[in-house]
């Protein structure tokens, strides 16, 4: 008896292994079929008023009516966004926090070569395919290493002798380089959000009434340029970008991540390349901080705008209806 109660104990506990197992697979499967079950409802929220390409990092943003998305951000034939960037000669970026002045260069793309406009300067161009024989760069973007192949010694001496500073370089980001990961600079971004030159993220919305409610606050009133974002949203109300999570513009679908933290460029005049260093940045200081437990991402930033990343590339256009996505 003893040896048979002693073979009994192993079968019974294999037997309720077993059972166990088939409970824990029971609610997986249950799980799974919940999970498709669940719906996909659309709320519209608002409509796009405009969409705007940056090219080159800080210079003047192109005002395009239809554009790509793509991971690493919006594109409209050979324009990308913030694909160019201006360094110092030794790799460290610029931009209009150092040299305001790049505001006011314009950038354009036609027949493969980008093209760049200052007053009292001759139109540049440059071949967006440049020579293999152009060094490549190493480059250093808000602490992290990037690289560009650089653009050469005509354009170099242009920008240099616009903006009439020390030596300066603008480079180019290759498809075949490896670009930045966002996470790296604000760690609530994906293993797989990516960028080239921007500060982060691959696409910032703002929207017109966050527009309106700040310039009511304001002597002298602020232009969107100020805030240079890529998706610019009318129909809602002010703010109301903050809480949009997943949305759907077009056939392109976006994962909100973080608001957009601001910092002194904001106070550079978009029309004379000045910078203020003060408005409209304190007024934003005075009702747009963050919760006291975000202030590990934001520190002392105010907020406006929300960053995005990309799940679902494809097309948008101005006009394009706004849908928050609920799933149910």
């Amino acid at each position: 008896m003893s040896g048979l109660r002693g073979a009994a104990g192993p079968a019974r506990q294999a037997w309720l292994w077993g059972a166990a197992a088939l409970l824990v697979l029971g609610a997986l499967l249950g799980t799974w079929r919940w999970a498709g079950r669940r719906r996909r409802r659309l709320q519209r929220v608002g409509t796009v008023l405009r969409l705007f390409v940056y090219p080159v990092k800080s210079c003047r943003g192109v005002s395009v009516r239809r554009a790509q998305v793509t991971p690493m951000g919006l594109r409209c034939g050979e324009l990308r966004d913030r694909f160019w960037l201006v360094i110092r000669e030794d790799g460290h970026m610029v931009t209009a926090r150092q040299e305001p002045r790049l505001v006011l260069i314009s950038a354009s793309c036609e027949d493969g070569h980008l093209t760049l406009e200052a007053a009292d300067m001759e139109k540049m161009c440059v071949p967006v395919k440049l020579p293999k024989k152009n060094p490549v760069r190493n480059c250093r973007v808000f602490g992290q290493d990037i690289q560009g192949r650089d653009c050469g010694d005509e354009v170099a001496q242009w920008i240099t002798t616009f903006l009439n500073s020390e030596p300066c370089r603008l480079v180019h980001f290759e498809p075949s380089m490896v670009p930045r990961k966002s996470k790296d600079t604000i760690a609530l971004f994906r293993n797989t959000d990516e960028v080239a030159y921007p500060d982060c993220s691959p696409v910032l919305i703002i929207s017109e009434a966050s527009m309106d409610d700040l310039n009511t606050r304001l002597e002298k009133k602020a232009k969107i340029q100020n805030f240079r974002p890529n998706i610019f949203v009318t129909d809602c109300s002010a703010f109301e970008e903050d809480t949009w999570e997943d949305i759907l513009i077009g056939d392109v679908e976006m994962k909100g991540t973080v608001c957009c933290g601001r910092c002194i460029l904001t106070t550079v005049n978009p029309d004379t390349g000045v910078i203020d260093r003060k408005e409209p940045l304190e007024t934003l200081k005075s009702y747009r901080l963050c919760d006291p437990s975000e202030k590990h991402i934001y520190k002392t930033s105010p907020l406006f705008g929300k960053y995005f990343a990309v799940n679902k590339t494809g097309t948008i256009q101005v006009g394009d209806p706004v849908y928050k996505m609920v799933w149910e």
